[in-house]
């Protein structure tokens, strides 16, 4: 299914959006909420471990449950009405941010998409020009001018104070903007993933649909010393993601890898990872990972959810099963009802 005119898919979510991967922020687990019944059946003796013992603190985590709920089911409308109050009420202090231009871009980023766009590149040469970081195929190179970083914050600081309404990110992050509703998608992030990065993630990752990632979800989070200081051990909603640690002054808050999700955590070892301003981390969506907590300071992280439709329309990675579709706005969740599909490939541990 196209939308009529432009020969664009159109993209759906999965079914279990609303009541899967739930994450509840004072036990820092993910939930999977469908009724009372089946949650208390499921949860609650792990959640008396974790120290909700009382029946009002269950009561409690059911009220934030619900909400959050709610939220997900009026998530398109919602969404919709922000984005036409953005384009009425913001006045953005430097447009030229949200267009794509080369000369954002590190020199050795360009030097590293030049050689992936030439038709004798091979894994093995790319891997040669990228530094593997501590943890397995996480990859580390700059990908912006600090200069453009700079201008970037300031954008999205002053948006941030503007009287403009501001939707979280998801369940995680609670301080950061979602920059499709601030009109980043057209001319900045879609460019970026088609002519940047799909060209690195097609060597690095085809057996996560790193060739065929054709929507997005991108976002920027904030920790703060008096907001959000870490996030917690998690996986992303993603075949591949690009992390970029924008700034701004901050002292510890590196990343930390496991394992794939599909690996028990008794047998997991973390790797901590080091993120320096204007540097990406690219990694498989699926591969565990969490944010330690800063020391002082502020640091601001630009996520770019990347999503192979042919990969997720055999298998939903949130639910582990094939995907319920509802329709939805926008990039939605990834998904498609398009026929044609890739031989049965998806993420291997290796």
């Amino acid at each position: 299914m196209t939308h009529e005119g432009d020969g664009t898919p159109q993209f759906y979510i999965c079914k279990c959006f609303t009541t899967d991967n739930i994450f509840l922020k004072n036990y820092k687990i993910h939930v999977r909420f469908v009724s009372e019944q089946q949650f208390r059946l499921d949860y609650q003796s792990m959640l008396r471990t974790l120290g909700c013992v009382t029946e009002q603190q269950f009561d409690d985590v059911i009220n934030e449950i619900s909400q959050e709920v709610n939220r997900r089911r009026l998530l398109s409308v919602t969404s919709a009405e922000r984005v036409a109050s953005i384009k009425v009420i913001y006045q953005p202090l430097h447009s030229n941010v949200y267009c794509l231009q080369e000369t954002y871009l590190a020199p050795k980023f360009k030097k590293i998409v030049e050689y992936c766009r030439h038709s004798s590149a091979s894994r093995d040469g790319l891997l040669d020009l990228l530094e593997e970081a501590a943890a397995h195929r996480v990859y580390r190179f700059p990908v912006f001018e600090k200069w453009f970083c700079e201008e970037l914050l300031e954008e999205l600081e002053h948006f941030e104070t503007s009287s403009a309404p501001k939707g979280r990110p998801n369940t995680m992050n609670h301080y950061g903007i979602l920059l499709n509703e601030l009109g980043f998608d057209e001319g900045f992030l879609t460019p970026l993933r088609e002519q940047y990065l799909r060209p690195l993630t097609s060597l690095l990752y085809p057996d996560c649909g790193g060739c065929c990632l054709d929507s997005h979800k991108a976002f920027v989070v904030k920790y703060d010393m008096n907001e959000a200081l870490d996030l917690s051990y998690h996986y992303d909603n993603a075949e591949v993601t690009l992390n970029v640690s924008l700034g701004k002054d901050f002292t510890d808050g590196n990343l930390y890898f496991g394992d794939m999700r599909q690996v028990p955590l008794s047998e997991t070892e973390c790797s901590e990872v080091e993120h320096n301003v204007t540097e990406g981390l690219l990694h498989r969506g699926q591969h565990m990972h969490g944010a330690l907590p800063i020391s002082s300071g502020q640091r601001w992280n630009l996520i770019i959810w990347m999503r192979a439709s042919k990969e997720r329309n055999k298998l939903c990675p949130m639910c582990n099963t094939r995907p319920t579709l509802l329709e939805a706005e926008g990039f939605a969740d990834g998904f498609t009802k398009q026929s044609e599909e890739l031989p049965n490939v998806s993420c291997v541990l290796t």
